[in-house]
């Protein structure tokens, strides 16, 4: 099931966002991308997202930006440690020449931005707390976009589900004529092969036709479809975690009808079973959204 969202905020300085997106999937498959620092959370968030979702290729990216700063100063501590080091070298080294300042001050970790943020440990924990109650909020957002195309997609299903129906009594009616259809041809048949020849016990004659009923009856087919129907309705008016059964179902409606396509015995039923087989098609393809 599709879906997209999207959290931000800022926390002293530190502007974050999250982008949430989901696609189509069986299963449920949750990838993150998060910036160095952050992976700790990452298991937890992953619980987050199963505890919400179960179906559906969903991304997840965490951007951070720090605010822009102007400027420049000095770190006095670094600066200082620096200073000795480079004093006590000059002393110990004869002839050495003192340490000049611009050296000192173009030395890496010497010269910062003038605003630049203190990555305490304190600003750390206000960012992770922050990050983690914006991907509950996206998470949230994900989950109202999916239900939303779910409802539509209900629509879509129900619809689909009368289609069957439809077809499912014409099958039925058609079904009704295929004895006396079996009897006609195998009579025929037979008059043709035995024509100038003995001439077979109807006794015998009537235990094949009862054979052959037997064989091609699909009522039973028919019967389990329309339970198969009954069952997909119900889980629609469920609403919720549906998409796996739903699933297996439309495999069901697949099997029953496959095999009544396969023991037509006329053109018109046959016809039926493959406007059948293309719904159902449709139909398994609408249901691999369904979470």
């Amino acid at each position: 099931m599709t879906g997209f969202a999207r959290a931000q905020g800022e926390v002293e300085g530190i502007a974050w966002a999250w982008e949430l997106r989901s696609v189509n999937g069986r299963g449920l498959d949750i990838k993150l991308r998060l910036p160095g620092g952050l992976d700790a959370i990452e298991p937890g968030l992953r619980e987050a997202a199963g505890r919400v979702l179960k179906r559906g290729n969903v991304s997840g990216t965490l951007s951070i930006r720090r605010e822009a700063v102007s400027g420049i100063t000095a770190d006095f501590a670094a600066l200082e440690r620096i200073k000795e080091i480079a004093i006590q070298l000059a002393d110990d080294i004869p002839g050495a020449l003192p340490p000049r300042a611009e050296l000192l001050l173009a030395l890496p970790g010497v010269m910062r931005p003038a605003n630049a943020l203190d990555d305490s440990e304190e600003l750390q924990a206000a960012l992770r707390a922050a990050v983690q109650a914006g991907f509950l909020a996206a998470l949230d957002g994900l989950a109202a976009s999916r239900a939303g195309e779910g409802q539509l997609l209900a629509a879509i299903v129900a619809g689909q589900l009368d289609e069957i129906a439809t077809l499912h009594a014409q099958a039925a009616a058609e079904a009704a004529a295929q004895p006396g259809l079996h009897i006609a041809r195998l009579r025929a048949q037979l008059a043709e092969i035995l024509a100038g020849g003995p001439a077979v016990p109807e006794e015998r004659i009537a235990q094949e036709i009862a054979l052959l009923t037997t064989k091609s009856d699909v009522r039973e087919e028919l019967d389990r479809l329309g339970a198969h129907m009954s069952s997909a309705r119900a889980l629609l008016a469920e609403a919720a975690n549906i998409g796996r059964k739903l699933d297996f179902l439309v495999q069901e409606f697949n099997r029953e009808v496959n095999t009544l396509c396969s023991k037509s015995a006329s053109l018109p039923l046959t016809g039926i079973g493959l406007k059948l087989k293309a719904v159902v098609e449709q139909l398994r393809e609408q249901v691999q959204n369904i979470e």
